[in-house]
């Protein structure tokens, strides 16, 4: 079987989620490629993958008579599925939702989606994430959909002996934009400094994806916070240097805080909870797939950025509660987000599909 995944640009989560899922395919004989439709910073991540870039409908309809897929998955990108049946493609698509942002724009995504995924794929293929449910339940109630838990690859995510830096690292994921929630973070951070003026922080981003504006009301509230001393920005740090990272904050007995509004998995948080780095979070629905709450890393009502600095003080003082919740975390990922069941269960959704 051969597989085609696209995407719009290889950045994120779902990135991440392609390179991962192409190489435990290719451990139980399924071939994968992806294809982007435009080039970006995750191209530095990809060397054993084979990946094509282009947004040109020839180009597509030269790849798909050259490569014969027996299946595509579109991420997102509902007019991939109307672009490859033009270009003669006959075999299963799946539109894939792996998250759309906030729940306005999910909406507006799905409801736009809903008749391209009615007219040009086989069914909807998604994590078990609640949002994403009801929206498809509310919008493509008629849509075949196919249900299967993402996956983590921890021996891509080893914890690390780090010599433990002589301040806590508290530290955030993400692009700048509304969303992810950044103004959240920088307030948090202030917050702990009247405890712990040492505190190192540190963004890691890709400034190339950053929304319009953000870039300049971000360091505009760097400034009006005074935190500039403090922060460290680190830009498109290639993704298997993670793992040092992720272990370098959870050695010097900080944490990663996610402050999503809504995340449809949350790819940064499983990273860091497979080098048994603490998690605080908000509730974004995608981390449930991770985080149970005070049992494998810990939740702070989303805006309530007095229970966050209450909650991140304790998990960088409690040194049992750290690696209790790292622990379990570490088992939780083990056990329910298998890259081996995965790919079992897409070959099998695939092969039902006439893939």
């Amino acid at each position: 079987m051969k597989i085609l995944f696209t995407f719009f640009i290889p950045s994120g989560g779902v990135e991440t989620l392609n390179r991962m899922r192409s190489r435990v395919l290719r451990k139980h004989g399924v071939e994968a490629h992806l294809l982007y439709n435009q080039a970006g910073t995750g191209l530095q991540n990809i060397s054993d993958v084979p990946v094509f870039i282009t947004s040109s409908d020839e180009e597509l309809r030269a790849l798909v008579n050259q490569q014969q897929y027996d299946a595509a998955i579109a991420t997102s990108d509902f007019i991939m599925a109307y672009r490859l049946r033009q270009a003669g493609f006959t075999k299963p698509i799946l539109f894939e939702g792996q998250g759309f942002g906030m729940w306005k724009d999910a909406y507006l995504t799905v409801l736009e989606a809903e008749p391209f995924i009615r007219r040009f794929t086989n069914g909807i293929l998604m994590p078990p994430t609640t949002h994403l449910a009801e929206l498809f339940d509310l919008l493509c109630p008629n849509a075949p959909r196919y249900v299967i838990p993402n996956m983590i690859d921890l021996s891509r995510f080893p914890k690390l002996d780090v010599p433990p830096p002589a301040n806590p690292i508290i530290a955030w994921i993400g692009r700048l934009e509304p969303n992810k929630n950044w103004s959240e973070f920088l307030f948090i951070c202030y917050g702990l400094l009247q405890h712990k003026p040492d505190l190192q922080i540190r963004m890691y981003t890709d400034e190339s994806l950053a929304a319009p504006g953000e870039r300049s009301a971000f360091y505009g509230l760097v400034e009006q916070l005074n935190l500039a001393g403090n922060l460290h920005t680190l830009n498109s740090v290639p993704n298997d240097q993670m793992s040092y990272h992720y272990s370098l904050i959870a050695a010097s007995g900080g944490m990663v805080i996610s402050t999503s509004k809504m995340e449809g998995f949350g790819y940064a948080v499983g990273e860091a909870m497979a080098c048994r780095c603490p998690v605080l979070s908000t509730d974004s629905d995608g981390v449930r797939a991770f985080i149970i709450p005070d049992v494998t890393g810990t939740f702070y009502p989303l805006g309530d950025v007095a229970s966050a600095i209450e909650k991140a003080l304790r998990l960088m003082e409690d040194r049992t509660l750290r690696e209790q919740l790292t622990e379990a975390g570490y088992r939780h990922l083990e056990t329910h987000l298998s890259p081996d069941v995965y790919a079992v269960s897409l070959i099998q959704t695939l092969q039902s599909l006439g893939g």
